[in-house]
């Protein structure tokens, strides 16, 4: 099975460390991965998204036209990706960066504060962490486990001080439950 995940938001709000260490924890789990960023000259303060492919099986192609979830950390990452989502889907949305309600139909939305919530966990940039864990929570990808194992043994060396509080934020990250959106 292939799964489709893109990661937006803007530089800074670490955008791209969360595909990293998604593509590591599938890897590190025997799943076949891509991982391909991009981000505008700005770096931080400008867009940046990422996408990840995981699957059971050779990659075709890394390119997604409609994922199976979408990480949408500010307004314009919801705005630009909110229709690409499969039907059936999961969007989770920073709700602390998005002053609008999600329009889609027949997807599951995860809305979580998660500016808040990071800084409840410890970091305040723990922000991606708040959204994989909700991500892993709503979606049949990995285990949050594999991902705390995938951040143990890729976290940079001088990041290390900040364990403690990534895996509050995937934890707390995890407690938020999807809701189905299905009108009719």
């Amino acid at each position: 099975m292939q799964q489709e995940v893109i990661i937006a938001g803007f530089g800074g709000q670490g955008v791209l460390f969360a595909g990293q260490l998604l593509a590591y924890a599938a890897m590190d789990a025997g799943k076949e991965v891509t991982w391909i960023p991009s981000y505008g000259p700005e770096m931080r303060g400008g867009t940046a998204n990422c996408t990840v492919v995981i699957s059971d099986e050779e990659i075709g192609s890394p390119f997604v036209k409609n994922p199976a979830a979408v990480l949408a950390m500010n307004l314009p990452s919801l705005d630009k990706y909110e229709d690409l989502v499969k039907p059936g889907g999961v969007l989770v949305v920073n709700t602390s960066m998005v002053n609008r309600q999600v329009e889609r139909e027949n997807i599951k939305v995860v809305s979580v504060a998660a500016n808040e919530v990071a800084e409840m966990a410890g970091s305040k940039r723990a922000v991606n962490m708040v959204m994989l864990g909700a991500l892993l929570a709503n979606a049949d990808l990995l285990s949050l486990e594999a991902l705390e194992t995938a951040l143990e043994d890729h976290l940079p060396e001088r990041h290390k001080k900040f364990m403690p509080a990534n895996k509050a934020a995937l934890r707390q990250g995890a407690a938020h439950k999807a809701v189905e959106v299905v009108k009719s």
